[in-house]
């Protein structure tokens, strides 16, 4: 058994889409405006599918706004290369609440999506 979707809460799908695919790198995976349905996926790892999900009910707009409200990242991206992710996504001016740091799980840095959410970076 294997992880094939997982989703994240956004305020927009169609912005949220073309942050995800324009600025972080994702690739089109599914697209169907009337449905307010985007998917989106990884290059590296194609088989797995991040559904950008409208928080149009009450229960998912708390949960969203109680992850942020703590500081919580809502879901946590892999890279090789932190300090590299964090440059280039600083360069295409992405807001971080954390630069780069290092303790004994490796490094993280957690940015804004600028949809509502919190996005952990780490690197093991």
């Amino acid at each position: 058994m294997r992880v094939k979707m997982c989703s994240i809460h956004v305020d927009d799908p169609l912005t949220a889409f073309e942050f995800y695919t324009n600025t972080l790198g994702f690739e089109e995976l599914m697209v169907m405006p009337e449905y307010q349905l985007y998917v989106v996926q990884s290059r590296e790892d194609p088989l797995l599918g991040l559904l950008l999900e409208p928080s149009d009910n009450s229960v998912a707009e708390a949960y969203k706004k109680g992850l942020r409200k703590l500081g919580v990242p809502a879901i946590v991206f892999g890279t090789a290369d932190v300090q590299a992710e964090f440059e280039r996504l600083r360069a295409l001016n992405v807001h971080f609440e954390q630069e780069p740091s290092t303790d004994a799980s490796g490094t993280t840095a957690i940015f804004d999506d600028s949809c509502g959410n919190l996005i952990q970076l780490h690197q093991d």
